[in-house]
């Protein structure tokens, strides 16, 4: 699965997932082990995260809005994905 960003420990990807469970533009997020799947209006799709790791994925997620619907269209249309800039 492609890895879009990392940023304090949180690793963002996302992938192709043509007639996938979730069906709707998604990211998957991992830190220490725990995993989570957030849509890309902030839903959370499935799995949890500490509550100030979600705070900073949620703020990444709202500021690169634009780059992770771009990326989601590359990857649905199996193209190439861009990687995105960390939260700073």
């Amino acid at each position: 699965m492609p890895v879009l960003s990392i940023f304090y420990g949180i690793i963002v990807r996302m992938y192709r997932e043509q007639g996938g469970k979730h069906n709707m533009p998604h990211i998957h997020a991992e830190y220490s082990g725990e995993e989570i799947v957030v849509a890309l209006d902030g839903t959370v799709l499935e799995g949890s995260f500490p509550k100030n790791k979600l705070k900073l994925l949620e703020a990444w997620i709202v500021i690169h809005h634009e780059d992770l619907e771009a990326n989601w269209k590359l990857l649905s249309n199996g193209e190439q994905f861009f990687r995105i800039d960390p939260l700073k």
